[in-house]
């Protein structure tokens, strides 16, 4: 029953995930295009404005992601993406300051940073998409089998590639013929 309930909180979260960013996905792509061209886009006389509800809507994302509790094993992602939202969210405010204050030339100064916050909120979301990598569970005996195999496995090759050595110095070609058996199946003795 405990895998029944993962599984929905799992999916309830996706679910959610994708309401968020359904939302955020074109404010992002707006912000984008702004922090893209900022000698274009930031020049005009409705950038502070646009950027200003864009700002808000980013804050609107971050309370969303604040109220969405994320399932064991993702808190940190979820987490990362709270405070990737809250960061370009300020940088787009200092943009919009800058415009205001020392027109486009002074946010034009700020743009890596404001571009950087932008791609980390796209970062956090691949992080919290990703399906992490399964640990294989090995048994106490797995290990102990393994071990084995790979013991014998380097046995015969050394076993071998002695022989192959002594029968090559002493010329006799049946010995170093055996040696050579002997190495090769080292290969089959070891199971992958």
């Amino acid at each position: 029953m405990s895998r029944g309930v993962r599984s929905d909180e799992r999916q309830g979260y996706a679910s959610a995930l994708e309401g968020l960013w359904s939302g955020l996905t074109r404010t992002l792509s707006q912000l984008e295009l702004y922090a893209g061209e900022p000698e274009v886009r930031l020049d005009t006389d409705v950038a502070p404005e646009r950027l200003s509800h864009l700002q808000y809507r980013l804050h609107v994302a971050g309370e969303l992601a604040a109220g969405i509790v994320p399932p064991p094993g993702s808190t940190t992602a979820h987490e990362e993406l709270a405070a990737a939202l809250a960061d370009a969210r300020d940088a787009t405010a200092e943009v919009v300051e800058a415009l205001e204050v020392g027109g486009t030339a002074e946010a034009a100064m700020l743009v890596p940073e404001w571009r950087g916050a932008l791609f980390r909120v796209r970062l956090a979301r691949l992080r919290l998409t990703l399906p992490r990598p399964a640990v294989p569970s090995r048994s106490a005996d797995d290990g102990a089998e393994f071990r084995r195999d790979a013991l014998v496995a380097t046995g015969c090759a050394l076993a071998g590639t002695l022989v192959f050595a002594l029968g090559a110095l002493a010329g006799l070609w049946p010995l170093w013929a055996a040696g050579l058996l002997v190495f090769a199946a080292s290969f089959f003795v070891f199971r992958f």
